[in-house]
């Protein structure tokens, strides 16, 4: 995801039910789009507004058009605006003929009915990663291909970890890290930040600590997910994360690691740019699960989907324009703009082969999941809301982490059944 539209796309994720129940009443097409493609002109919309007609996106865009035999009206939105947008042209019969979105928001528009299934347009999915691909499956139908995929590790400062004595290296699971930042301490320098705001942002980035302790959504009490919990609720009183972690955005998180004085920092592939311009030696190693290896983090990133259309003699257009939009050489330069590691063995091999510092990225995208993988579907906001506010009663002491999340699964309980 995009420095710049991370927040509102991660806070947009927890709305998505609220905002489909809201327009299921909505008639009226006052302010709504309108696709108004003709049999030669297809409709694209996706979540990019920062490119304009200039740009790469918007000629591959159109060469993709001009390589399927039509021409491409294209118009960009913001991510949570396009969702509403989408499942209101669906009402009204007008959506475009393919839909870019955020990969939490596929299963919120399968369930709506706004999206046909790769079966129905005959869009060959078989070269993407399956766990990429999970994000957008409901029910035992795929909805779409992913463009890219972002996820989060650890960014560490070489000056500050040299001075401590520690060799990221070395740090191989929970222990090892927490050893880590305890040096880091005792050398009189910060040790690690992160965003624990209670928003999904925050519920992102505990996913790999609660992912990584082995705990699963279903059960948001369990003895793992307690474990993961007491991981940052000890960090904060030790002294190796500080308080404003409650309140940090990734952005804020990474500013602080910016500054130069802290260890470690949890971030995602947007912050790259970021990190050059840091003014210090930096590297990446991935967030460690903890019994050891690389920990399940949550996956960003958007599907390229096709949604219903009365004339379903348009399908094979669309197939065309998003075999086209994720073909090798495409999905490499649009990844590589968009700063993601692509959603295929291949294109993620040129990557590191082009930039060989990418590889700690594929091995991080390679053991992410999505947040409404495992068929959780549009069950995830209603899981992932009690969880942050799980996290936030406990890392500001008014609640042990049990009891925090034996709350939080009592809600989670409620609100899925």
């Amino acid at each position: 995801m995009r420095t710049s539209t991370i927040s509102r796309r991660a806070a947009g994720c927890a709305l998505l039910a609220i905002t489909l129940a809201a327009l299921a009443g909505a008639c009226s097409d006052s302010g709504s789009p309108s696709s108004g493609a003709s049999a030669k002109e297809y409709t694209i919309w996706d979540p990019y507004p920062q490119f304009d007609t200039g740009s790469d996106w918007v000629k591959l865009l159109t060469a993709c058009g001009t390589d399927a035999g039509v021409t491409i009206k294209r118009t960009g939105y913001d991510t949570t605006d396009l969702t509403n947008k989408a499942l209101l042209a669906a009402q009204q019969g007008n959506s475009p003929d393919v839909l870019i979105v955020d990969n939490p928001v596929v299963s919120t528009l399968a369930e709506a009915g706004v999206l046909t299934t790769t079966a129905d347009t005959k869009i060959d999915t078989s070269a993407a990663e399956p766990n990429l691909l999970a994000a957008g499956q409901l029910g035992g139908q795929t909805y779409g291909m992913p463009i890219g995929a972002n996820t989060l590790a650890l960014y560490y400062n070489k000056k500050v970890l040299d001075a401590a004595g520690v060799d990221p290296a070395q740090v191989k699971d929970w222990a090892s890290l927490t050893a880590a930042l305890a040096k880091v301490k005792a050398a009189g320098k910060k040790s690690i930040t992160f965003s624990a705001i209670g928003t999904e942002e925050g519920s992102f980035q505990f996913l790999p600590w609660f992912w990584g302790s082995g705990a699963n959504l279903t059960q948001l009490d369990s003895p793992q997910a307690v474990a993961a919990l007491t991981l940052w609720t000890d960090w904060l009183k030790q002294g190796y994360a500080p308080n404003s972690v409650i309140n940090n955005t990734q952005t804020t998180s990474w500013q602080e690691f910016a500054s130069g004085d802290y260890a470690f920092a949890e971030n995602g592939t947007w912050q790259l740019a970021n990190a050059e311009k840091a003014g210090f030696e930096y590297g990446i190693i991935p967030i460690p699960s903890n019994a050891g290896g690389t920990a399940p983090a949550p996956t960003g990133g958007e599907f390229v989907t096709a949604p219903v259309q009365s004339d379903t003699g348009r399908y094979a257009v669309a197939a065309k324009l998003i075999a086209c939009l994720t073909s090798a050489d495409n999905a490499y330069t649009t990844d590589t703009t968009l700063s993601y590691i692509a959603a295929t063995d291949a294109v993620q091999a040129k990557q590191v082969a082009a930039t060989p510092a990418l590889k700690v990225w594929v091995e991080a995208v390679d053991a992410a999941k999505g947040r409404t993988s495992d068929n959780l579907g549009t069950k995830y906001p209603k899981i992932s809301e009690p969880m942050w506010g799980a996290f936030q009663s406990a890392l500001s002491g008014s609640k042990s982490p049990q009891d925090a999340l034996k709350a939080a699964q009592a809600t989670a309980a409620a609100a899925t059944k």
